[in-house]
């Protein structure tokens, strides 16, 4: 009788590696592939100071990264660049007034605040 206690525990030791084997057998559900995530462009700091030249050159910062976000494609961003190029000459002409109303003309025209 003393043999009968030790089947016992052989046969639910049996038991149990059998039922982890035929568990490990079973495909697991897995996580679905992570999409990789492009990493977000960093923004310098902005152009400080007052005048036609920082201002200009804050918005070209913005239109910039917008466009490197994919927030403003490619084409509008280089028009809207040519318009900033434009404004830029009027300012370093000394024609502050003028280099304003074109940048807030452009500005303006593409919707940028």
């Amino acid at each position: 009788m003393s043999g009968a206690p030790v089947s016992r525990v052989s046969l639910a030791v049996a038991a149990l590696l059998a039922a982890a084997s035929l568990g490990a057998c079973k495909p697991h559900a897995s996580a679905p592939p992570v999409a990789p995530v492009a990493a977000a462009p960093v923004l310098a700091p902005l152009p400080q100071g007052t005048g036609c030249g920082p201002a200009i050159a804050r918005t070209q910062a913005v239109v910039d990264s917008d466009v490197a976000t994919g927030n403003l494609n490619a084409p509008v961003g280089e028009r809207f660049g040519a318009d900033l190029r434009n404004a830029a000459a009027a300012c370093q002409g000394g024609r502050e007034r003028e280099a304003l109303g074109l940048l807030a003309a452009a500005k303006a025209r593409y919707g940028y605040p």
